[in-house]
């Protein structure tokens, strides 16, 4: 299965998601987020076997990865905290972009530590390290060419959207189901913090 460790934003945020998203939503070539998917990725794992049977020996299986979860809250010692998500930011810069985000000027701390013991955690099992600094944030868009660039980039100049705040109390390990009308998430298991 296609898994990711995230934190996922309650359903009450999102309509803010979706202000935020609003002024390059309609842009050519810029493809939204379900405002009501929205989470912040801690770890992506890619495909993890959901059992050993048939799979390769080395290849860390969901059993695994949810111990490794466990070991990482515990590594964190974070306890539940508050995270206030606002402004516009773009990967991997302002000439090029793919994705438009949101991000943290509460909380962030918090989840690079999460991140940070996941990433020790699952790498140690063998999942491919991140291969970039973790910026806490949620998606809002991809952008797949230079018209919908010029969209965003005109948001990035005007827009300071103040998406809210929420309270985090947990870690999810989600399955992630590709379909032709987009992503579908199923919670695999929650790790409480604290």
């Amino acid at each position: 299965m296609r898994a990711f460790f995230a934190v996922d934003l309650p359903e009450a945020l999102a309509p803010a998601i979706g202000d935020a998203q609003a002024p390059f939503a309609d842009a050519s070539g810029v493809n939204p987020v379900d405002p009501e998917q929205a989470h912040v990725t801690l770890k992506f794992l890619g495909d993890v076997p959901e059992s050993d049977v048939g799979s390769d020996p080395d290849t860390p299986t969901v059993e695994n990865v949810i111990e490794a979860g466990e070991r990482a809250v515990d590594r964190a010692a974070v306890a539940p905290f508050k995270c206030t998500i606002t402004g516009l930011g773009v990967f991997p810069n302002r000439e090029y972009i793919s994705v438009v985000w949101t991000g943290f000027d509460r909380g962030g701390d918090d989840l690079a530590a999460l991140h940070d013991a996941l990433e020790a955690e699952t790498t140690a099992l063998g999942v491919d390290p991140t291969d970039h600094d973790f910026t806490p944030h949620v998606t809002l868009a991809r952008v797949e060419n230079a018209t919908g660039a010029e969209a965003v980039r005109d948001a990035l100049d005007d827009e300071d959207p103040k998406v809210g705040s929420f309270s985090v109390d947990e870690v999810r390990l989600i399955k992630s189901t590709l379909t032709e009308s987009g992503p579908e998430y199923a919670v695999v298991r929650e790790f409480g913090l604290g």
